[in-house]
């Protein structure tokens, strides 16, 4: 390992820990805020995700969304590869994917035009910690090539950071949303 590897590595350890104290003082809320957010952009097709351990949920928020308009989740095609997304309702029949991640039964894929992004840990600036796998950067890279898309992270307070360890490969955020706050990075 290098030394750059070090720092990213204790940095997801701690972000990994302030959103397992943060996931288990939850009531289940969170997506409230993200609701509001995404009532500005009705119609507009989105894609979330289907949460795993201790992210933030935003799934009530994707179901409220979905009866305006198409919204998705991702599908991880192979490793090093950019996401693509599939139609996603609520109560449709979902199988495990790639990683063990959720996804329709019967995948339609679609373009969104914002992302609801799961991260580790975020910084004020915009700044993006995910999992170490690069899917959200080359799949944004990809997206914003062909024309605007909106990146939100969504995530606990306690997932910020004073300052994150980032390379020029990771993708900005657009907003952050919290369960108690709108962060507007544009």
């Amino acid at each position: 390992m290098n030394e750059r590897t070090d720092v990213k590595t204790a940095a997801r350890q701690a972000g990994y820990a302030r959103r397992k104290a943060a996931h288990a003082q939850d009531p289940g809320t969170g997506a409230g805020l993200l609701s509001s957010v995404l009532a500005g952009y009705r119609g507009v097709p989105l894609a979330g995700y289907m949460p795993i351990r201790t992210e933030i949920n935003p799934l009530p928020a994707m179901a409220e969304a979905a009866a305006h308009g198409a919204v998705g989740v991702p599908v991880i095609q192979a490793q090093a590869a950019p996401l693509r997304f599939a139609k996603w309702e609520p109560e449709m029949p979902m199988v495990s994917g790639l990683f063990g991640a959720r996804i329709p039964q019967d995948p339609e894929y679609f373009e969104p035009e914002i992302l609801i992004v799961p991260l580790v840990a975020f910084d004020g600036q915009g700044g993006r910690l995910g999992y170490g796998g690069g899917f959200y950067d080359r799949t944004l890279e990809q997206l914003r090539a062909r024309r605007s898309t909106l990146a939100i992270g969504f995530a606990y307070d306690a997932q910020e950071a004073t300052r994150l360890p980032l390379e020029p490969t990771d993708q900005p955020l657009d907003l952050i949303v919290t369960e108690t706050r709108v962060i507007d990075l544009r």
